[in-house]
Parts: C-alpha cells; sequence; structure tokens
C-alpha cells in the first residue's frame, strides 16, 4: 500500500452516522466499524484527531425550533458530541489502541480540556485523539469545529466522511443527473452553495490553507483509502 499523503488530520464524523440503521442513538456495531477503520488509519503512521457531530443523540437546532433558546438547544448538542467521543474513545480503546476524548468544556470527571498542548501531546503519545464539545460556543457547527482543531492543531487536511463519495452539484439520491466534483476551490464550495459542509468551515478552511476531503465512510477501509490518494472523493483546496 502506498504511504499516507497526510501525516496529521482532523477526520470529521457524523454523529447521524453512529445510529446505523436506527433512526437515533447507537449502534454499537457500527461504531466498532468505525473503531477499526480509525485504528487500520493510525497504522499507516498518521496522526488522527476526531471530531463528531452529535445528531444522532441532539441537534441543536431542531431543540430550539420546539421553544429551547438556540444557545441553549446548541449547548444540548455540544453535550451530544461528548457522548459520541466516549463512545467512540471505549470503542478504539477496546481493541488495543489508546485515545483521548479532549473537550472544549471543562469538565474534569469526564474528560481533559481542550488545548493545543494537551492535543499534542496525545498525539505525541500515539493516541487518537476524540475532540468533543464543538468550538464550545453556541452557533457553530461540528463542521467548522473540525477545521478550527485543525488548524489549531497544525493538522495538515481536514476529512469530511459523508454517506456520498465526494461534492455534486445536487443531491445525487434526488437528481441522477447531478455532476459530481473531483476538485473545487474553497471559493467554488462557497459559491456553489453545497450542503456538505457549511459555508463559514469552507471560509475558515480558505482562510487558513487547509484543504478539505469529502469522502463517504460506507465503504470498510475508505478512511485508509482517502490517506493513501487512492480513495473516491471530492477534494477542496485553494
Amino acid at each position: 500500500m502506498a504511504g499516507p499523503v497526510y501525516r496529521r488530520v482532523v477526520i470529521k464524523l457524523s454523529g447521524e452516522y453512529f445510529a446505523g440503521p436506527n433512526a437515533s442513538g447507537f449502534d454499537q456495531p457500527t461504531i466498532d466499524r468505525v473503531a477499526s477503520d480509525l485504528i487500520a488509519a493510525k497504522t499507516l503512521g498518521v496522526e488522527i484527531a476526531v471530531v463528531i457531530g452529535g445528531g444522532n443523540l441532539v441537534r441543536g437546532v431542531e431543540v430550539s425550533s420546539r421553544g429551547v433558546s438556540r444557545p441553549i438547544g446548541d449547548t444540548m448538542g455540544m453535550l451530544a458530541t461528548v457522548m459520541n467521543c466516549l463512545a467512540l474513545e471505549a470503542a478504539i480503546e477496546r481493541k488495543g489502541t489508546p485515545a483521548r476524548t479532549l473537550t472544549a468544556h471543562v469538565m474534569p470527571q469526564i474528560s481533559e480540556l481542550f488545548t493545543r498542548s494537551a492535543a499534542h501531546k496525545c498525539l505525541a503519545e500515539g493516541r487518537i485523539v476524540l475532540l468533543g464539545g464543538g468550538t464550545g460556543n453556541p452557533f457553530f457547527t461540528t463542521d467548522t469545529t473540525a477545521v478550527l482543531r485543525a488548524a489549531e492543531i497544525g493538522a495538515e487536511a481536514v476529512l469530511k466522511a459523508t454517506n456520498v463519495d465526494g461534492i455534486y452539484s445536487a443531491d445525487p439520491k434526488k437528481d441522477p443527473t447531478a455532476k459530481r466534483f473531483d476538485r473545487l476551490t474553497h471559493s467554488e464550495a462557497i459559491g456553489g452553495g453545497y450542503k456538505v459542509m457549511d459555508a463559514t468551515a469552507f471560509a475558515l478552511a480558505r482562510e487558513t490553507s487547509l484543504p478539505i476531503i469529502v469522502f463517504s465512510i460506507a465503504e470498510p477501509g475508505s478512511i485508509g483509502a482517502v490517506l493513501t490518494g487512492t480513495g473516491r472523493g471530492t477534494i477542496v483546496t485553494g
């Protein structure tokens, strides 16, 4: 197998994916499979940090639409991401690989607070680092969190795992004529209004010159394939 294209990455996982075939909650076989893929990718010699959404448990926007204030709803969503990180940390460590959850909120009984030095220390120790709690602020998505954390820890790319194999001109499940892009610039991704990632995340990636690779996580081994440049996906770069 070819060597990795990137040596340190942030992987953005969908919280909804953790529900597997269910409408919500945790599907343990799915989480275990993701854990195995992350471990396999790490054995390529890549330092890996992971940001997970919380949509399988709580989506802040949906909660706030039912009467809870947006800041409170988003805080509930951020706590959901911490639960997902802990579930994935447990799955990774059961397989014999060290992992550590770092969060954007002070919760010493549960996890260590995220700082750049803490993240660098955990990566240097060979741990897969799980970054929970979003940015720590309402109104920012976990997509934006992934790009922010990547810039903070000196990652070389953000890998956005989705249920489709890249960015399309339209929803390929609804429009069979949708065109798939191999490459886009950050500005083209923002201007096209593609929903695979929010505009704030793309704008921050443009400002920090971080490439984003959008790929499908449906196939086992897909993370490693992207890291070695053999996977199918869309590269968004300067």
